[in-house]
């Protein structure tokens, strides 16, 4: 699978994470911080090291800090309480249990209560009440309650490497790369001091009208940090702008990295959360009710903290602050913190001012990681104001001529907030390293490790999962390939391999070559390229893979007889174009001749006897339309890989199979639509479902009608049926529907001794129902190619009155990659060599 997407900024972060994470003895203590008259937790109590960095107690009160260095005394502190100091005892590992007793200017608002807790409930509950009142007002809230709206938005994504160990920055690997350490910044995690090590600026305009319902975006600045040719900053930016997307708190369900929390002010928020009226405070003039909230199960993807709401009729949120517990099932997520401002505004209502989400990241709970902090800002915030129809002509988002190449002085003239010091000196110290041999040899092995590609000047060898593997019709298979890049040229890229089979003693090779219209990459939004390519090569009829490469070493280990196979030539050109929409076309020509191989013979009946057919021989040309509103991508230099998101993508295929032309055998017509759609289920996690069907016209043999995607692997493929053997299912019209839910550890996180695993589950089905003509079925119509056989008994099947069905059960998120899946099937059961269930694995990383 392509892995360049990550790469290059990931190699480096993790490699700091990694090295410091496994150098040296460190003291490690822990412990819980109550208040001293109530005896109930405290969070976000700052605990660090006299003279040193340190951590916030989360939503129990707990905290756990880590030191390198000879420290003495911990501290504790936080508004409204007496700071405390404790020395700390020998040992590697401590226990310090503090109670922090209220400042005495504060005690006059002390409520003493009784140690036994009241039972929760939300009738009659002055703050369910309350609440519902936010939820009632939350349309006249947004934004888009107003006919139309525009301001100016600044966004800030910072990056940096927290609690390094002084060990790690002098050893022999890191220290002639000491200038990039020796930057420290403090951080809204309290305690916390962090290096930064990549910045990226947007300053935008954003214009809104409720009718028609548009949206339009002009980017007028854009700067980030660039680490060089080894890591794909256009990629590194989209992966970094999927996590931390923009945060609507009016809004029933918030993304934060690729999850859904549901939002304490969502229409079920009173099922799923619990609310306590704090105080009552004025603000600006303004009355403001102090609200706390936290979820009835600590475990759901949920927040906790504090909300102020306006009591002047509209119910508004003023303030919000929310942070996750570290229960919840997220992958490397050590804290996350929200928080939201507001301002009144001409109109009455409070406007988004500021939002800024941090998150500290890390392999283990203590030692080095990596906090990521997205701060974004408005102003200018107009409403109700005359917008021509030419604000919203062509794209949504538009890059303003020279966006990216603003000078310093535009950005200190226009950022909302200046940087500072360890910010300011991000872009220098980046430059510097990136022009350095040791780094750039450095990035050049780690991307060869991860993603199998090495640089050879303008050309990249690779990928190296390729080289070796092997089948039963070539034996053991060598390869060779690589592909130029755009150091070569931005409009040329050439890609190429040559692989040779030990058994069956052929050579097989393929040659592409890409003409870029617009001077952009082939791989970059949007696309306009034409692309010419010859294979000759192995395939196995109804393998289709995504993003692997079919020769794949780990793909090599099948199960059942894995002995159908073609020898195939194949010719394509393409053209290919992309609107600004997101709506793309594909026009296409390809001539396809298949030689069968391994325990496929072509034969038909002719004046009583059976004659080998050798091979079959088709001329198509092609149109394709894919339409997907608001995609997005991992973008990269060499590849572009989609992000699935809420939006449905809709693929519409038409193919057209001309006798004659350049040799072809047949006339068809084949059509295909595809639709796929993700569901967010809010606490009950999503479901993935794609819908497609297809009809081929015309008689053809059944090596042209549709081969059912099947799998041999060992590995769960969401796009294959995981227990249909290859070339088992044939077709010439078919509808199939496959869907995927992701509990995202709903029920784990109510099992005691489950969730601390953090697993997650998963079920799916997949249904294909297809029928066949008798024109085009061998069994009715002895014109045709029989059907191939596999020691002597009939494999391929066209389908009778009932459908394919399987489905899997599985366990998501093991050692936070792996998913297994425990798949049956329950059809068709009666045809030879089949499997009735089977377990299958599956690697993703994820949040």
């Amino acid at each position: 699978m392509e892995r360049k997407s990550k790469i290059g900024l990931v190699v480096w972060l993790l490699l700091m994470m990694g090295v410091q994470w496994a150098t040296g003895q460190t003291i490690t203590v822990s412990g819980t911080v109550k208040d001293a008259v109530t005896h109930l937790p405290l969070q976000n109590v700052s605990v660090f090291f006299t003279g040193a960095q340190g951590v916030i107690t989360d939503s129990a009160g707990r905290y756990t800090l880590q030191s390198d260095d000879q420290v003495s005394f911990l501290e504790f502190t936080i508004l409204g309480y007496q700071s405390a100091k404790r020395k700390l005892g020998s040992g590697t590992s401590l226990v310090i249990n503090v109670e922090l007793t209220p400042s005495p200017k504060n005690l006059n608002n002390v409520t003493v209560t009784t140690n036994k807790r009241a039972k929760y409930r939300n009738k009659n509950n002055p703050a369910v009440e309350l609440i519902r009142q936010v939820i009632a007002h939350k349309d006249d809230n947004r934004m888009q309650a107003y006919e139309t709206a525009a301001y100016e938005k600044y966004e800030k994504i910072q990056l940096s490497l927290s609690k390094i160990s002084k060990k790690l920055t002098d050893s022999k690997l890191l220290k002639r790369y000491n200038f990039v350490f020796d930057n420290p910044d403090t951080t809204q995690m309290e305690g916390m001091t962090v290096t930064p090590v990549y910045l990226e600026e947007t300053l935008s305009d954003f214009y809104y009208r409720k009718k028609p319902q548009q949206e339009k975006t002009i980017v007028k600045g854009k700067k980030k940090v660039d680490f060089g040719e080894f890591v794909d900053m256009v990629g590194v930016s989209s992966y970094l702008n999927r996590l931390y997307e923009d945060i609507n708190i009016y809004d029933n369900n918030i993304s934060v990295l690729t999850n859904q929390f549901l939002s304490p002010i969502a229409d079920l928020a009173p099922t799923f959360y619990m609310f306590y009226i704090r105080d009552t405070v004025e603000m600006n003039g303004e009355k403001l009710v102090k609200m706390y909230f936290t979820p009835r199960n600590p475990d759901d993807l949920l927040f906790r903290g504090t909300m102020f709401i306006t009591l002047d009729g509209n119910y508004g949120i003023q303030q919000i602050n929310m942070f996750v517990s570290s229960r919840v099932n997220l992958n490397f997520v050590r804290q996350l913190k929200i928080g939201q401002e507001f301002e009144k505004s001409k109109q009455g209502r409070y406007a988004l001012t500021k939002s800024d989400m941090v998150v500290d990241f890390g392999l283990s709970k203590n030692g080095g990681g990596i906090l990521g902090e997205r701060t974004v800002s408005y102003k200018d915030f107009k409403t109700n104001i005359a917008l021509n129809d030419s604000v919203f002509h062509g794209p949504a988002i538009v890059l303003q001529e020279k966006a990216e190449e603003r000078v310093d002085s535009f950005w200190v003239q226009n950022r909302h907030d200046s940087l500072t010091q360890a910010e300011a000196k991000v872009y220098a110290n980046i430059d510097s390293l990136k022009n350095m041999k040791s780094f750039r040899r450095l990035m050049d092995w780690a991307t060869f490790a991860l993603a199998g590609y090495k640089q050879a000047g303008p050309f990249e060898v690779g990928p190296a999962n390729t080289f070796y593997s092997f089948n039963p019709v070539e034996g053991f298979r060598l390869r060779l390939g690589g592909r130029t890049t755009p150091k070569l040229s931005k409009r040329y890229y050439f890609e190429t391999y040559g692989a040779y089979g030990f058994k069956d003693e052929k050579w097989k090779y393929f040659l592409s070559a890409s003409y870029s219209i617009n001077n952009k990459s082939i791989y970059s939004y949007p696309l306009h390229y034409v692309r010419a390519s010859f294979q000759r090569d192995t395939k196995i009829p109804g393998q289709e893979l995504q993003f692997v490469q079919e020769d794949n070493f780990l793909l090599s280990f099948k199960r059942g007889n894995n002995d159908k196979w073609l020898y195939n030539d194949i010719f394509n050109f393409t053209y290919v174009r992309e609107f600004g929409d997101h709506l793309r076309y594909t026009l296409g020509y390809k001539y396809w001749k298949q030689t069968p191989a391994g325990s496929i013979i072509y034969t038909k009946p002719v004046a009583g006897t059976d004659m080998n057919v050798p091979d079959i021989t088709t001329s198509e040309l092609s149109a394709e339309f894919r339409w997907a509103p608001h995609e997005q991508f991992y973008q990269g230099k060499l590849y572009r890989i989609p992000i699935i998101n809420k939006y449905p993508i809709f693929t519409l295929r038409y193919i057209a199979g001309i006798k004659g032309l350049t040799g072809g055998e047949y006339t068809y017509h084949n059509i295909n639509l595809r639709v796929e759609k993700r569901f967010y289920l809010s606490q009950f996690g999503f479901t993935d479902i794609t819908a497609e069907g297809g009809y081929l016209f015309g008689k053809v043999p059944f090596p042209l009608m549709t081969i059912h995607r099947a799998n041999q692997t060992f590995s769960y493929q969401l796009t294959s049926f995981n227990l249909m053997n290859f070339m088992e299912f044939v077709s010439d019209h078919y509808a199939s529907v496959t869907l995927d839910h992701y509990f995202n550890g709903f029920i784990f996180n109510k099992v005691p001794l489950l969730k601390r695993l953090k697993l997650r589950e998963v079920i799916a089905g997949k249904i294909l129902y297809g029928a066949t003509r008798d024109e085009n079925n061998p069994d009715k119509n002895p014109d045709q190619i029989k059907f191939p056989t596999t020691n002597g008994v009939v494999s391929t099947f066209v389908f009778d009155k009932q459908p394919y069905f399987e489905a899997s059960v599985g366990i998501a998120n093991i050692f936070k990659l792996v998913r297994v899946d425990f798949v049956k099937r329950f059809t068709y059961l009666q045809h030879p060599d089949i499997p009735t269930w089977g377990i299958r694995t599956r690697v993703k990383f994820d949040f």
